[in-house]
């Protein structure tokens, strides 16, 4: 029999994961929508543009009702709006409205359960605790596209329905087997408007550098097989297959970077180990170009550290860190500092379409080097000094 605190673990972790099931499918229709239902690629971009807005906006205000409600029903209600949303993108397409509805949906997940997260987990070896619970993100992703590749073959539709279904039934054992908190009878702190958070020096430094590592996991995500196919001459079979290694190996950062913050001796080792890890993948990134030339096994190779040192810092300071630099209200301040990342996705198609055609692929990783650094910067700026969370005063409403 578990114990309550991993219990809620669990549920929480499979919770996250369970998302990516009607997040990464739509990954999988796109290519049935066009040639089945007819649309078109400039409809597609933007029925994806409407998710990426609505979802950097719901993380604002999913992350006050998260304070305000707790994070258990939001993220049960996040779920089954998100799963029917998919359900009805099978049925009758209307791609950008759904779309924007499930962006809303889904950005309901992360401050819901990272303030879930924060009341229950042992404050002591927060950072190892959520190593091994910010797995799920690329576990989730992975797993769900491979389930709606796989569903796909019996009928497109099956790719929007069944992992529906698979996330109504994550979303009621998520919700039997958690509660807010240790007693349903603990009294909430009152949540925290937006302006005293954007304050706070520390989640202001973590919401920089998450812009910046979020604009850079994107543009490796949804474009490196397009890198390795127009840059290295790569079959698209193969740059698949390679590209999978960013996020296999990727969650191997995940784990080094919170047990390494454990480890260091410095009242700010979080922001240690997260610049260290963002200085690294600066330079990684300038060199990749010329390193994936050298040969496929080189070219793994630098895939795998790239998708190390950019999950590693990321889960770290977005989790553990913003956990820390809350003041109690973690739904908020996770709202806040995922919701400034997620411009850097709106940023990085926008970014990467034009600098690869104009400049070319060699300028476009230099540029995502120089915005890992600017990462690094911004965190290093808090190597002095521990995460300091806000005065209660300044956090009343």
């Amino acid at each position: 029999m578990l114990s309550p605190t991993l219990r809620v673990f669990v549920a929480t972790w499979l919770a996250y994961g369970g998302y990516y099931l009607c997040r990464k499918n739509f990954s999988i229709l796109i290519p049935y929508l066009k040639t089945e239902q007819g649309y078109t690629s400039d409809s597609i971009a933007g029925a994806v543009f409407v998710y990426s807005v609505c979802y950097c906006a719901g993380q604002f205000i999913m992350g006050f009702l998260a304070d305000r409600w707790g994070g258990r029903k939001l993220a049960t209600l996040g779920m089954c709006v998100s799963a029917g949303v998919s359900s009805l993108t099978g049925a009758i397409g209307g791609l950008p409205i759904l779309q924007g509805f499930n962006g809303l949906a889904q950005a309901s997940g992360w401050p819901s359960l990272l303030k879930m997260t924060g009341d229950w987990l042992p404050a002591t070896n927060r950072g190892t605790w959520m190593a091994w619970w910010g797995t799920n993100l690329v576990v989730g992703g992975f797993a769900a596209t491979i389930l709606a590749s796989r569903f796909a073959e019996g009928g497109w539709r099956r790719a929007a329905w069944m992992p529906s279904i698979l996330l109504v039934v994550v979303a009621i054992v998520f919700f039997f087997l958690t509660q807010d908190s240790r007693s349903d009878s603990e009294t909430r702190p009152v949540p925290a408007p937006l302006s005293p958070l954007a304050l706070n020096s520390t989640l202001k430094l973590i919401a920089t550098m998450y812009f910046f590592v979020k604009m850079t996991r994107y543009s490796f995500l949804f474009w490196l097989p397009l890198y390795m196919t127009e840059g290295l001459g790569y079959s698209p079979v193969t740059a698949g297959f390679a590209s999978s290694s960013y996020e296999l190996i990727g969650f191997l950062g995940v784990l080094l970077a919170g047990h390494v913050s454990e480890r260091v001796s410095h009242p700010g080792s979080r922001f240690i180990v997260g610049a260290v890890m963002m200085l690294g993948l600066a330079v990684l990134c300038v060199l990749y170009p010329y390193a994936s030339k050298l040969g496929y096994l080189s070219n793994l190779t630098f895939i795998a550290l790239i998708g190390a040192f950019t999950f590693g810092p990321d889960t770290l300071m977005a989790g553990a860190a913003t956990q820390e630099a809350s003041g109690g209200n973690t739904g908020a301040a996770g709202g806040f500092v995922n919701g400034v990342g997620s411009l850097g996705q709106i940023v990085s198609p926008y970014l990467v379409a034009v600098v690869s055609v104009h400049y070319g692929w060699p300028t476009l990783f230099a540029l995502l080097g120089l915005a890992s650094f600017f990462g690094a910067l911004a965190l290093a700026a808090e190597w002095r000094s521990s995460c300091t969370p806000l005065p209660s005063s300044a956090l009343a409403s």
